[in-house]
């Protein structure tokens, strides 16, 4: 069995020389006069220098403004700064920056879904179908600013929605077609849109699941929309349905193309928003968050290139909805001249390996999914390595939950030995990470290799005091430019402050356990929110969760500890076993008995209960914190919105 910290991978010279991070430091030597001999000297420069360091992400990859910007930032005040004040840019512009004539007949897509097969898109034809649909929302009368929203499948056509939404300064805003009405409304109604995208439906598991009901409900509770345009995804020929202001997308396309140099992009100031992604709203109203174009746009260039490692010829492949943030990312790959691959549908359907062979067609150079996916492939007994051309693959990204041990080793078992295995930490708060990868380090079996450029992320305990080498809050000291500008129909910025700058004043707590260790690595451990106090020691849920899920036995499992009156705590182990298994002493000492052995005495819970499913949200995540308040006499519908969550009975 592996262990944790124990090296797995170490970089190959030419593999790490042509990385964009050691191409950066040679510029940054040649164009600046500045020389770190390592990694590490060039992140702890970077989180000291914030303005000195944004200012060479500008330069470095040319950013497009129409005219200079007047500071980097104003203020390092949080929240509240304004980056690149002055500057005038677009970050669909930038996203199709590679259409040119030399690579126009290139692919830019390659989709897959459950009811058509492998299909590509040039970056051409990308470009025609933008304009033509930007052309289309202006006839519209869209005006920078209005909000445009989607209910939409993964595929080109919500690209090509996304990027003209934001080409004509239009606000962008995203729901997965599995979503539920109210949990649509309850996103999109915060912020009054124009138009919506909708698809007829979408496939999953080889299942048919027509939204139109759904859609004519989601219409009717949206009293500011003027326009929607009909996507027949599930049936070509499906007509437009009897819904108010509804035109075909075929429809919406019947305009003149416009040429690339025709073209006007909307020149975004710097407060000017990008796009609205939301929180989970598992127990309230979900948080929107509102972006600018640039600066998600220095972030992701920053992010893209240097920790995701694409060059313009990587195919990059990450399992996600158009209703999670990482569906952003995956688009973002575009910045660096990169192929994307898009899938909608079951991640093993019609065959277990389907996302491999899709992998293996494309040629796929990065793949991602979460840590929840590689459970399932070894529980299957898979080696896509064996089974599937994966010559082309230089990376994985794991993302969505942390990622144990045995989750980088079966990659390297699995998959092949030469493999720049990567966890990576973030939000959708900030549509980005905090903590990530270098390809020109090391890879130790799970850990995070170490904190991202421009991110000065510490781990603080209760005092505000650093900590190496123990478990604290994640927190971000000096301000960066992806920062939600403000959230939606938030007066006085109340909601924001309450959310990440109440524990530590004019400190980002972004409300995960962390460790960091002497070398810069980093582990996750679950939402602090959901802390484990076992006898005055915080306990994070991610290494319970590696213990009891290695026990031959379970499945899955959930942890969580209540409060209790005197001072005193209840920690319950809820555990979903594997087909055949019921719960008795012999199971229950078991798992005991791992807990105290692979952690501590602390770790073993009060009780351990069977339970015949773990409650997930959409996106995957555990819900701790509201099975702790229904467990602390909480209504169920009152923590728990059965709308965000993968299978509502797990909750009952």
């Amino acid at each position: 069995m592996v262990s944790e910290g124990q090296l797995l991978w170490t970089p190959r010279a030419d593999f790490a020389a042509n990385s964009h991070i050691a191409k950066y430091i040679k510029w940054l030597r040649a164009e600046r006069g500045l020389d770190f001999a390592d990694y590490d000297a060039l992140w702890r420069w970077s989180a000291t220098e914030i303005e000195a360091f944004w200012a060479t992400i500008w330069d470095y990859f040319q950013v497009i403004s129409y005219q200079p910007y007047l500071r980097v930032l104003d203020t390092r005040q949080m929240p509240g700064g304004k980056w690149f004040e002055g500057s005038l840019v677009n970050y669909a512009e930038h996203m199709l920056r590679y259409e040119s004539k030399a690579r126009s007949d290139e692919i830019v897509f390659h989709y897959l879904s459950e009811g058509a097969p492998l299909a590509t898109m040039t970056w051409h034809e990308l470009g025609r179908q933008v304009r033509v649909m930007a052309t289309r929302l202006r006839a519209l009368d869209v005006k920078p600013g209005d909000r445009v929203v989607s209910y939409m499948p993964n595929v080109p056509e919500t690209a090509v929605a996304m990027l003209a939404t934001v080409a004509i300064g239009a606000v962008w805003s995203s729901a997965a077609p599995e979503f539920g009405v109210k949990t649509v409304v309850d996103r999109f109604a915060q912020i009054t849109p124009k138009i919506f995208f909708a698809a007829d439906g979408y496939r999953f598991g080889g299942k048919p699941f027509n939204r139109l009901a759904q859609i004519k409900e989601i219409v009717a509770a949206l009293p500011s929309l003027e326009h929607v345009i009909w996507l027949p995804f599930l049936q070509a020929d499906t007509p437009v349905p009897d819904i108010p202001f509804a035109m075909s997308w075929q429809a919406a396309m019947k305009i003149a193309d416009v040429a690339r140099s025709g073209f006007e992009y909307f020149r975004a100031p710097h407060d000017h928003p990008l796009w609205v992604v939301y929180s989970s709203g598992t127990t309230g109203l979900p948080k929107a968050f509102v972006h600018t174009h640039v600066g998600v746009l220095v972030e992701h260039l920053k992010l893209m290139h240097f920790h995701f490692g694409l060059h313009s010829k990587s195919v990059m492949f990450f399992y996600s909805t158009t209703g999670w943030m990482m569906w952003n990312l995956v688009l973002a790959a575009l910045l660096t001249g990169s192929a994307a691959v898009l899938y909608d549908g079951n991640l093993a359907y019609p065959t277990p390996d389907v996302l491999w062979k899709m992998a293996a067609d494309t040629r796929a150079t990065s793949f991602g999914a979460s840590p929840t996916y590689v459970q399932i492939m070894e529980k299957l007994g898979l080696t896509p390595g064996t089974s599937h051309d994966l010559s082309a693959m230089e990376s994985v990204l794991l993302g969505g939950s942390p990622a144990t041990p045995e989750t980088f080793d079966w990659f390297y078992r699995c998959v092949k030995k030469d493999l720049w295995v990567t966890s990576q930490s973030g939000g959708t708060d900030l549509c980005s990470g905090l903590v990530g990868a270098s390809p020109t380090l090391p890879v130790y079996a799970g850990e995070i290799q170490t904190r991202m450029l421009g991110q000065d992320v510490q781990a603080w305990d209760e005092n505000g005091i650093e900590l190496v080498d123990a478990v604290g809050e994640l927190v971000v000291t000096k301000p960066f430019p992806s920062m939600p500008i403000y959230f939606w129909n938030d007066p006085d910025n109340q909601r924001y402050r309450e959310s990440y700058f109440d524990t530590f004043p004019g400190v980002w707590r972004h409300g995960d356990f962390i460790k960091i260790n002497q070398r810069g690595g980093c582990y996750i451990y679950g939402r602090s929110d959901a802390t484990l106090n076992r006898f005055g020691v915080r306990i994070g849920t991610a290494e319970i969760y590696r213990t009891v899920e290695n026990v031959a036995e379970v499945a899955d499992s959930l942890v969580v500890c209540c409060e209790l009156p005197g001072g005193k705590f209840f920690m319950p182990l809820f555990v979903q076993l594997k087909p055949g298994f019921t719960l008795d002493e012999v199971i229950r000492n078991k798992i005991n008995t791992a807990l105290k052995t692979d952690c501590s005495p602390r770790h073993v819970p009060d009780e351990i209960n069977a339970v015949p499913l773990i409650p997930y949200t959409l996106t995957g995540k555990k819900m701790e914190i509201p099975v702790r308040k229904i467990l602390l006499g909480a209504a169920r519908e009152k923590v728990a919105s059965a709308d965000v969550m993968k299978d509502a009975t797990a909750m009952d």
